[in-house]
């Protein structure tokens, strides 16, 4: 009896042992988990090489919300341009309210924009079915890393002739692009002054105005302070109070209003 005992336990002690086996065969361990892999960084967007005075196609979301917002008889002002002017829905919103609420505003700005952009929207979908009193206009800041100051005007102006093409009653206020940089050593701010200095002479006074708002923004020296455009090209508030004052009486008399 002792012995048959004592064989019952070597053949449990040996099943236990083959199973124990078995599950570590059945279920190796984890190997050890690898942090996950950091996404690509998406490529910089390469230069526009196409001629500032041809379209560049510009679809998307924020196009697309654009042209919501042409809705007939619901648009007296138009701005037009780029991510400066897209910012009055941020930093200048409360400018914009101030300023511009009461007039049928319609913002029409798109980061990173350039003259082709701005052309491009222009024949798809942007002033469809709208009859703007006026227009204020200010690109091309966008370009001065890849177009000369001549180039950059030629782009100006083929926007402000199919303006006048497509809205002949519409009255234009022509903006010269904003001084950009800590100060007036900064290469792109010469090429955008050159520029402005080229596309000044579109003024005619009559259909077409131009204001160089430049000046307001700097210091004496031609300096650039950060409490103005926190990354010297983009407004802050503060930035925006100066814009839209400096232009509120003259959008007033391009919309017709009683003084």
């Amino acid at each position: 009896m002792k012995l048959y005992r004592l064989a019952l336990v070597a053949l449990l002690a040996v099943g236990l042992t083959a199973n124990f086996a078995a599950a570590q065969t059945a279920a190796p361990a984890k190997p050890e988990a690898k942090p996950a892999a950091k996404p690509a960084a998406k490529p910089a967007a390469p230069p526009i090489t196409v001629p500032t005075t041809e379209p560049v196609n510009r679809d998307g979301a924020r196009h697309q919300l654009i042209n919501s917002r042409a809705i007939p008889g619901q648009v007296d002002l138009l701005f037009i341009g780029d991510s400066i002017t897209q910012g009055w829905e941020g930093a200048g919103k409360d400018a914009w309210a101030k300023y511009f609420g009461s007039r049928k505003p319609m913002n029409a700005g798109i980061g990173g924009d350039r003259t082709q952009h701005i052309l491009w929207r222009l024949e798809n979908g942007n002033i469809k079915g709208i009859t703007p009193k006026a227009a204020v206009i200010m690109i091309g800041t966008n370009n001065s890393g890849n177009n000369t100051s001549a180039e950059i005007a030629d782009g100006v102006k083929a926007i402000v002739a199919k303006l006048r093409k497509e809205l002949p009653e519409m009255k234009i206020l022509l903006l010269g692009i904003f001084p950009r940089g800590a100060n007036n050593d900064d290469a792109r701010r010469k090429t955008v002054y050159g520029a402005n200095e080229i596309f000044s002479k579109l003024a005619d006074d009559k259909n077409v105005f131009y204001m160089d708002l430049g000046p307001k923004f700097l210091a004496a020296d031609g300096t650039l302070s950060k409490e103005i455009m926190p990354d010297l090209l983009h407004l802050s508030p503060k930035g925006y109070e100066i814009w839209a004052s400096s232009i509120d009486a003259k959008v007033g008399e391009l919309l017709g209003e009683k003084k």
